[in-house]
């Protein structure tokens, strides 16, 4: 679980795209954002999450988002997986998990009874100046996209 909330401003991030581009949060400053935190490319339910916000781009793009994918796999991964799926957005590489660890979506995690630790599925809602305004910590992942969207009727938590 985040130790982030919303109202707050989001943690700076820099990280490489699929293309080996440097990325950054603050190019991002004056457009909404959803970065979404998945554990690795081309598994079940990361592949139904992204394949739904690749399919409900558009609206998400006329809504005003901008689209940013975030997991541990190395750029490699990030080339196959968006060729394969022909995602329109970018994926960022956190190998090191720093940026996960920044924003609160590394730690343990239980499968078939066995503890280890990699990302928790998470997604945060940026408006134009950083701020986080919505956290997803319940992701749906074959509707992702309408949690998104449906995040902009919901009144922006005051919490400071």
């Amino acid at each position: 679980m985040t130790h982030l909330t919303t109202g707050k401003k989001a943690p700076a991030f820099k990280g490489l795209d699929q293309n080996g581009n440097t990325r950054e949060l603050k190019e991002f400053i004056g457009k909404k954002l959803v970065i979404y935190f998945y554990p690795k490319d081309d598994t079940p339910a990361c592949t139904a999450q992204a394949c739904d916000l690749r399919d409900n781009y558009k609206k998400l793009m006329k809504a005003g988002y901008e689209v940013i994918g975030i997991s541990p796999d190395e750029i490699k991964r990030h080339v196959k997986f968006i060729a394969k799926y022909k995602l329109p957005f970018d994926l960022i590489s956190d190998p090191e998990h720093k940026i996960a660890e920044k924003y609160g979506v590394w730690g343990e995690k239980t499968l078939y009874g066995r503890k280890y630790m990699g990302i928790i599925r998470t997604t945060f809602i940026l408006d134009e100046k950083g701020k986080i305004t919505e956290i997803i910590e319940k992701v749906d992942t074959k509707n992702h996209s309408s949690q998104v969207l449906n995040s902009e009727l919901k009144p922006v938590s005051k919490k400071a």
